[in-house]
């Protein structure tokens, strides 16, 4: 498949932006509907509890399942094997169910996305739409006996739904979603100053810098704490973030921090927050690697 093709198109389609604009409306609304329950169940479908983001694992599952529906509609036997019809039936209905949960954290995440992402997360799901009224129509074709209109209605959904997954490989891996913003980055092994003790008063988010890596320091009720500063969700400046208890907020998407050890409070990060050692010495503070991290 020719990657500029389909990318491109969607890059050139500033409409999409408009419509994004009032989807992404609606989503937030419907989560503000439901008020003490929106911050537990945001988090649920962004994964936080999981430790990575639920969307791409629950994907795997209509499209296996679909993998299989395609396969045993074209195996050679199934007329004469009842049982190889039944799986194809099964497999599909299986897909369908995925498809939903999948879908559900697939908006969740889509709706914390801006600019380019977003508009290739939107045709992503448009497609994706498009490959589960495929599917949908396949099954009633089937229950009606139009077993053959049946399969080629699932050959057409796979293909759509083989298109939709590159574009979230083009989300994942061009456009960075659902990737850890704050890991892979150099940090010093041993006790290295980055900031005089002087110059971090209470109540106080810094940005300072270790060679090319960037970090926040936080100065919280005497202690003070030291993160990369570059949000785990996509890269937010948590050093023009704000404090709140023993929290950062990311000022891009509201991810909430634990300054202490970067534990993930609230997404839409699934990831921790990568956390460094910190100690006073000789009035500067320095920092390096933690040596606890799991």
């Amino acid at each position: 498949m020719d990657r500029a093709s389909l990318t491109s198109f969607l890059d050139s389609q500033r409409w999409i932006d408009e419509t994004a604009d009032g989807l992404q409306r609606i989503v937030r609304s419907a989560f503000d509907g439901l008020g003490s329950a929106r911050r537990v169940v945001k988090n649920a479908l962004h994964g936080t509890w999981l430790g990575h983001p639920l969307h791409p694992a629950l994907t795997d599952i209509p499209l296996g399942a679909w993998t299989a529906t395609v396969v045993l509609d074209n195996i050679p036997a199934r007329a004469s094997n009842p049982g190889i019809e039944r799986a194809s039936d099964i497999t599909l209905t299986l897909g369908l169910t995925g498809a939903v949960s999948a879908a559900v954290t697939g908006v969740a995440d889509w709706n914390e996305t801006d600019g380019r992402p977003r508009r290739i997360g939107l045709g992503h799901a448009a497609l994706n739409l498009g490959a589960t009224a495929l599917f949908v129509g396949s099954l009633l074709c089937r229950r009606q006996g139009s077993r053959e209109a049946g399969r080629l209605m699932a050959a057409m959904g796979y293909l759509a739904a083989v298109a939709a997954a590159y574009l979230g490989g083009e989300l994942a891996y061009q456009e960075g979603i659902g990737v850890n913003h704050s890991a892979g980055r150099e940090l010093p092994e041993e006790f290295t100053p980055v900031l005089p003790e002087a110059e971090l008063s209470e109540g106080q988010l810094k940005r300072v810098s270790y060679k090319d890596t960037v970090l926040m320091l936080a100065r919280r009720g005497g202690q003070v704490c030291a993160l990369v500063d570059s949000c785990a969700h996509l890269g937010g400046p948590l050093s023009e973030g704000k404090l709140d208890g023993d929290t950062v907020v990311c000022p891009w998407h509201g991810s909430r921090f634990v300054l202490g050890s970067g534990a993930v409070v609230d997404g839409p990060s699934a990831f921790p927050q990568t956390c460094l050692e910190v100690r006073t010495r000789g009035g500067r503070i320095e920092v390096r690697r933690s040596r606890t991290a799991g």
